[in-house]
């Protein structure tokens, strides 16, 4: 996959790694970047930290992966993607036992499984039109093995590493690379209660791009991430019980 000449659309593009996401594929020579966020408004604020040349080339979609209609009319807006980058998701610090309801756990699946599904399907055709291009799903270590801690995203997210490589199978046949990337913690405002040292978010998106033009199709970058997966392949279960370390707060 190059990314070079490229016009992609990132979900989630305000802050965090969205935004390093855009910036990133800026400096890779991207063509365009539809810059999908809640709040368009914002959009000026997040612009002004970009050099003067890369501004002209972003362009921000109002975007709640949850809402059917503006999924829809982000898909008018932006019908020459050939690279669609799902990084929108949200994080709740609930156990799947302790939370005191099944709010938290709906919500993260409704948005982190299921919003990515429907952005995925809706960009499905565009990505067949023009030429195949590529999809990447932001995914996390916990998809691998569960944080207790984030019990319920982490189950979130192992549901949408299991969806990622199902669409890789069936896009497979019109030509769709599907990328699946596995971070630990990041410095974003979701995981600014994970006491875990973190690695910055412009890291995982310019290691992000970098692998993908290598052809990598599951990507681990920071080192938690390299050492999270040969723990998982050497010994799963042992990964399982130091895991458990790391337990919820209860909620009444």
């Amino acid at each position: 996959m190059k990314i070079r000449d490229s016009i992609a659309f990132v979900t989630g593009s305000n802050r965090g790694i969205g935004k390093s996401y855009v910036t990133a594929l800026l400096n890779h020579g991207a063509k365009k970047v539809y810059a999908g966020m809640r709040d368009v408004g914002a959009f000026s604020t997040i612009a002004a930290d970009w050099p003067e040349e890369h501004r002209g080339k972003v362009e921000p979609v109002a975007l709640d992966i949850t809402h059917e209609e503006q999924i829809q009319s982000a898909v008018a807006q932006a019908g020459d993607v050939d690279l669609l980058i799902n990084n929108a998701g949200i994080a709740h610090f609930t156990g799947l036992i302790s939370a005191g309801n099944l709010e938290s756990a709906r919500q993260e699946m409704e948005v982190n499984y299921f919003g990515t599904l429907r952005i995925t399907r809706a960009f499905a055709p565009v990505l067949k039109k023009n030429g195949g291009g590529a999809l990447v799903n932001v995914l996390t270590v916990a998809s691998l093995g569960n944080f207790p801690v984030l019990g319920s995203y982490s189950a979130s997210k192992a549901a949408l590493h299991s969806q990622t490589q199902g669409v890789r199978a069936e896009l497979a046949a019109q030509g769709t690379r599907v990328f699946g990337v596995f971070p630990g913690p990041i410095e974003t405002d979701m995981a600014k209660d994970f006491d875990m040292e973190k690695s910055p978010p412009d890291d995982i998106a310019e290691g992000t791009l970098k692998a993908m033009e290598r052809g990598e199709e599951d990507i681990f970058i920071d080192p938690m991430a390299v050492q999270f997966r040969k723990d998982y392949f050497d010994d799963p279960k042992a990964l399982e019980k130091q895991l458990s370390e790391f337990l919820p707060v209860a909620h009444s």
